[in-house]
C-alpha cells in the first residue's frame, strides 16, 4: 500500500495537471468504487465543476471542487490515478474516468478493487471516509516527543505496531516504520512503554525527516509518471532495511534480520537496534 511519501508524490504530480479543468462527464465502470453517495448522484453532482486543488490527509487524497465539494479517494493496496490524453490506451482495471476539458482524462484503476471514492458536499459532515479518526500529521507543529509519549508511552505493544496506528500518527506504514526505527536505532519489538524521553524525542525528529526525505526521492515528472503507469515509486534504491532481510547492514555490516510483528514483516539490524 502506498504510504505518505507516495501519496504526497501522487498529489504533487497530479494536481498541476487537473487544476482549473472542468469535469465534462464521468464514466463509472464499477459503481462499487463510489462508496458515498450513489454512483449516479456522484456523477450528477460533480459534472460541470472544475478542480481547484488537491489536498492530502494521511493516505487520503482530497480533490477539491469549485463549489466547495470534495472528492475523497483512498487508493488502498493497488489503486492508481493517471492523467492521460483521451486517446491513451486504457488500463485493464480502469474503474472510473473523469473526462476533463482540454482533451484529457483523470483515470482511476485498481487491480484489487479496494480503492474507494467519497463525495462530500460543501458543509456535509464527514461520517463516511474515516478521516476524522486519523491522528496528527508528522509535519504538523504539534508533533513532538511529548505528543508521542503521551499517546503511546503507556502501551505494552511493540513500537513497530504503535507507529502503524493511524489514530496517533497518520501516513506511516510497514515500509517507513522499518526505516524510521532503523534511523532511530530502536528495536522494532521494544514495548512502547520502555522507551525513554530521549528516544521519544529522537523518533519525533526522525519521523518527519525520513518521510520528507522519501517524499523528495519519489518526485517525478508527469511524463515519467504516465510512462510508468503511476507505479514507478522511486524509494527502492534509498531503503536501508525494508526488503533487505538477510543482507548486510549498511551501517555496521551485520546481517539484517526479518521477523513478524503483529502480522507484519519487519527488518532490523541486531547490532544497531539492540533489544533492551
Amino acid at each position: 500500500m502506498p504510504e505518505l511519501p507516495e501519496i504526497e508524490a501522487i498529489k504533487r504530480v497530479i494536481e498541476p495537471q487537473i487544476k482549473g479543468f472542468a469535469v465534462q462527464q464521468i464514466t463509472v465502470n464499477r459503481p462499487e468504487v463510489v462508496a458515498h453517495p450513489s454512483a449516479d448522484e456522484f456523477c450528477t453532482r460533480i459534472t460541470g465543476q472544475f478542480f481547484t486543488e488537491i489536498d492530502r490527509r494521511g493516505k487520503f487524497l482530497i480533490l477539491c471542487l469549485s463549489s466547495g465539494d470534495k472528492v475523497v479517494l483512498h487508493l488502498r493496496m493497488t489503486g492508481c490515478l493517471l492523467v492521460t490524453p483521451t486517446d491513451y490506451p486504457e488500463e485493464k482495471h480502469t474503474h472510473l474516468v473523469f473526462h476533463l476539458s482540454g482533451g484529457r482524462e483523470l483515470r482511476f484503476s485498481d487491480t484489487r478493487r479496494f480503492g474507494r471514492f467519497w463525495l462530500l458536499r460543501q458543509g456535509e459532515a464527514d461520517t463516511y471516509t474515516g478521516m476524522k479518526k486519523l491522528g496528527t500529521e508528522p509535519f504538523e507543529p504539534g508533533f513532538s516527543g511529548e505528543y508521542l509519549s503521551t499517546h503511546l508511552g503507556k502501551r505494552k505493544k511493540a513500537i513497530k505496531e504503535c507507529l502503524l496506528d493511524q489514530s496517533v500518527i497518520t501516513g506511516i506504514g510497514n515500509i517507513y516504520s522499518d526505516e524510521i526505527l532503523f534511523a532511530s536505532r530502536i528495536h522494532p519489538e521494544r514495548p512502547a512503554n520502555t522507551l525513554t524521553t530521549e528516544e521519544w524525542n529522537q523518533l519525533a525528529s526522525v519521523i518527519p525527516e525520513r518521510l520528507a526525505f522519501f517524499v523528495e526521492k519519489n518526485k517525478t515528472t508527469p511524463e515519467e509518471y504516465l510512462a510508468a503507469k503511476g507505479q514507478d515509486y522511486r524509494n527502492a534504491p534509498f531503503l536501508q532495511v525494508y526488503g533487505h532481510g538477510g543482507e548486510p547492514c549498511p551501517v555496521c555490516g551485520d546481517t539484517l534480520c526479518r521477523i513478524v510483528i503483529g502480522g507484519r514483516s519487519s527488518v532490523y539490524c541486531p547490532s544497531c537496534q539492540q533489544q533492551q
